[in-house]
């Protein structure tokens, strides 16, 4: 699969998994069985309840500190993620769309939990890079 690909879906997992642990997981839910709808109608309810069992997966190993299972989710519906765009490439953009959307969301949501960060960022050149997991403000003096 494209690289690019492989980290939209990366991206659209680890989005959808925190989610899953807030107060907006119905949101998620809904997002990706639109997805799986596209593509495949028949599973889509069967995506959505297996969603909300990943939520009950989440939250537990919350309360009981342990953060591999999170990451198993991750790679999980990852690979679901990645055989929905095998089955039908053109989904990507919707993709796209859908974790700008739910990335906005995980911003707006109250987290159920301590907030995890994490930053991605590649520079060429003589470019820079600024990363904060909030406010940021950089002068530069030039």
């Amino acid at each position: 699969m494209d690289p690019e690909l492989t980290a939209l879906t990366s991206t659209a997992a680890t989005t959808v998994v925190k989610l899953l642990a807030t107060a907006a997981w119905e949101r998620a839910t809904s997002a990706v069985g639109g997805l799986w709808r596209r593509v495949h109608p028949a599973r889509a309810e069967t995506v959505q309840a297996e969603l909300e069992d990943s939520r009950t997966e989440v939250l537990a190993a919350l309360r009981a500190g342990d953060e591999q299972v999170e990451q198993a989710l991750v790679g999980e519906w990852q690979g679901r993620l990645r055989r929905l765009l095998a089955a039908d490439p053109q989904l990507a953009d919707e993709l796209r769309l859908v974790v700008a959307q739910l990335r906005s969301a995980l911003a707006d949501a109250e987290p159920q939990r301590g907030a995890t960060i994490t930053m991605q960022a590649t520079a060429f050149g003589g470019s820079r890079v600024h990363q904060a997991g909030r406010d940021l403000h950089v002068t530069t003096g030039e």
